[in-house]
């Protein structure tokens, strides 16, 4: 079997994670992956099967979150016909099909303690037991698992069993995040520009040299994932056409509005702050066309337009638009540059942080506060 999965990056981190999961796929031993959601940990695993013995057998990847933890016993080890209600005949679990093979364990850490036990004797002796049989089946698979959680941290909640996370990390593989790896963006970026163009038939013409610097300083909050997900956007939205800094924020703020919509119970009042920054940008922008428009009646030309989505300066143009037009203008851009000095303050003066939370790019956060600077604010 020929290895189709690539570790892709020049970075230090990552060339070091790539000589390591050289070495350890050629051996049995149980790996723990650790990683942000969306940094390639799935990747990882294939890698590591494709670079084993086990190369020629089944990899099977489970997400242990994604499935209720009521039938996740059934799902890995099996059940016999009748053993619940619904089981109509006998079933073999994810471990008896990856016989030989590699399984992969993501999100462990969602796995219920019950199911751990049995995980724990499947590691210690490769022996287990369908649900509802006495009958103990061997399978020689070898485990890998993968979560974006501190095991540790379950463990002192006791919601994890310390003995399985010990087990478990025989050898542990950290993944770092997308903004802790430098160039590797643009590699990355430059990778998936061709995979997509293959699936879709469409010419991209990349990024210009500015809005490679934006990917750069960007915080990736889901990681490889969503740079991804990002260059396939831009790829069938753009029809291919070179993308500019003013292209690239406009998918970006609206990805991040996107972001703000979904519930998240422990950042609700950041998700409202965003929503409502990234609707004032929507309506500024929306007031600023509608002003250049009537200048353009009036025959007079329009005040310069920077970069898109940005809001105009504060500077009242010399031949005044109507005098509602100009407040409203004033109101909005006070509102913004509040929202953004309070907004760093909250984050401790910490830029990047400050930029994530806005939903905006660090680029765009330091040109905003310079401009404050230069105006005497």
């Amino acid at each position: 079997m020929n290895a189709e999965t690539h570790i892709i990056g020049e970075s230090t981190a990552i060339a070091e994670l790539r000589n390591l999961a050289w070495q350890v796929a050629k051996t049995e031993v149980t790996v723990l992956i650790t990683g942000e959601t969306g940094s390639g940990k799935e990747v990882l695993a294939r890698y590591l099967h494709e670079h084993s013995k086990r190369a020629h057998s089944k990899f099977i990847a489970v997400n242990c979150g994604a499935i209720p933890s009521g039938i996740l016993e059934s799902e890995l080890f099996g059940h016999e016909k009748g053993a619940f209600t619904g089981a109509l005949q006998a079933r073999k679990g994810y471990f008896e099909t990856a016989h030989q093979g590699t399984i992969f364990l993501d999100e462990i850490g969602e796995m219920p303690l019950a199911t751990q036990v049995k995980l724990l004797r499947v590691i210690e002796t490769g022996e287990f037991q369908r649900v509802g049989a006495s009958e103990v089946i061997s399978a020689d698979t070898r485990i890998i698992a993968a979560t974006n959680r501190s095991l540790q941290h379950e463990v002192a909640e006791k919601n994890f069993r310390e003995d399985l996370f010990y087990r478990l990390q025989s050898v542990e593989l950290r993944i770092p995040p997308l903004r802790e790896r430098g160039h590797d963006i643009l590699l990355l970026t430059e990778y998936f520009i061709h995979k997509a163009e293959k699936k879709h038939g469409i010419s991209f013409s990349g990024f210009t040299r500015e809005a490679s610097g934006m990917l750069l300083d960007y915080g990736w909050p889901g990681n490889v994932r969503e740079l991804k997900n990002l260059v396939e956007s831009l790829l069938i939205l753009e029809k291919g056409h070179e993308i500019t800094p003013d292209i690239l924020e406009r998918h970006l703020v609206q990805r991040s509005r996107f972001k703000s919509l979904v519930h998240d119970p422990e950042q609700s009042e950041k998700n409202q702050l965003n929503l409502i920054y990234s609707s004032l940008i929507q309506l500024h922008q929306e007031i600023y066309e509608i002003r250049q428009l009537l200048q353009e009646q009036d025959q007079r030309p329009a005040p310069p337009r920077t970069t898109p989505l940005l809001l105009p300066p504060a500077t009242v143009p010399e031949h005044k638009p109507h005098a509602e037009s100009t407040q409203t203008s004033l109101t909005l851009e006070e509102m913004e540059k509040q929202h953004i000095l309070l907004t760093l303050e909250t984050c401790g003066g910490n830029k990047r942080q400050a930029a994530k939370a806005l939903g905006i790019t660090e680029r765009t956060l330091y040109r905003k506060l310079n401009a404050y600077q230069e105006a005497g604010n």
